[in-house]
């Protein structure tokens, strides 16, 4: 059986397929993203309720998983024992968590202190918006990139929504560049 040597002429060069498929991968796909920086603003409860995690993680998840994963070593055979390898995935996965806590912890600013001018949407303002095309209400919260909660309609400070809120007063028309297109708001109450 013939082998043919698949070549590609990249800048003068003969250079094999795959090499060039990889330097092409390379430049494309492993080139570093340019992800936007994070606020490094939390509120007191969002600091806690991460100091919480952290903690529970530490002191009580991470043992428990670490238990049952000896426990499944111990009966034999770890290639084919489902235990043991779901219980090493979790652990890596509570791990991962525990090392992003750690790091990110102390990086975050802890808003203590209300605005002085609370007439105006701040970090940590609970905000209630009229939507001007569909006439639905809705109330959200400023928050920090870590503690959001769409269950409980907290955005985050950098979120274009509240790009857009930011320094807004009460009646005051807020336009919102979204995926699906403009919206128009008005601001319909502000507190803290």
């Amino acid at each position: 059986m013939n082998r043919v040597k698949l070549t590609l002429s990249v800048q003068k060069r003969e250079l094999p397929i795959s090499y060039y498929l990889l330097s092409l991968f390379r430049s494309r796909v492993l080139k570093p993203a340019s992800i936007p920086k994070r606020s490094d603003l939390i509120t007191p409860e969002g600091y806690k309720k991460l100091q919480d995690e952290l903690d529970y993680l530490w002191r009580v998840k991470r043992p428990e998983v670490t238990r049952s994963v000896s426990e499944a070593a111990a009966q034999g055979d770890r290639s084919e024992n489902a235990e043991y390898i779901y219980g090493k995935k979790l652990l890596r996965e509570i791990d991962r968590r525990v090392r992003f806590l750690q790091k990110r912890l102390p990086e975050l600013r802890v808003v203590h202190e209300k605005p002085s001018d609370k007439s105006r949407i701040f970090f940590g303002a609970w905000v209630e918006l009229e939507n001007l095309d569909t006439e639905e209400n809705l109330k959200l919260r400023i928050v920090g990139s870590d503690e959001i909660d769409p269950s409980q309609h907290w955005i985050s400070i950098d979120a274009p929504m509240a790009k857009a809120l930011l320094k807004k007063t009460l009646d005051e028309e807020v336009v919102v560049e979204r995926p699906i297109g403009k919206a128009t708001f008005l601001v319909l109450s502000i507190a803290y």
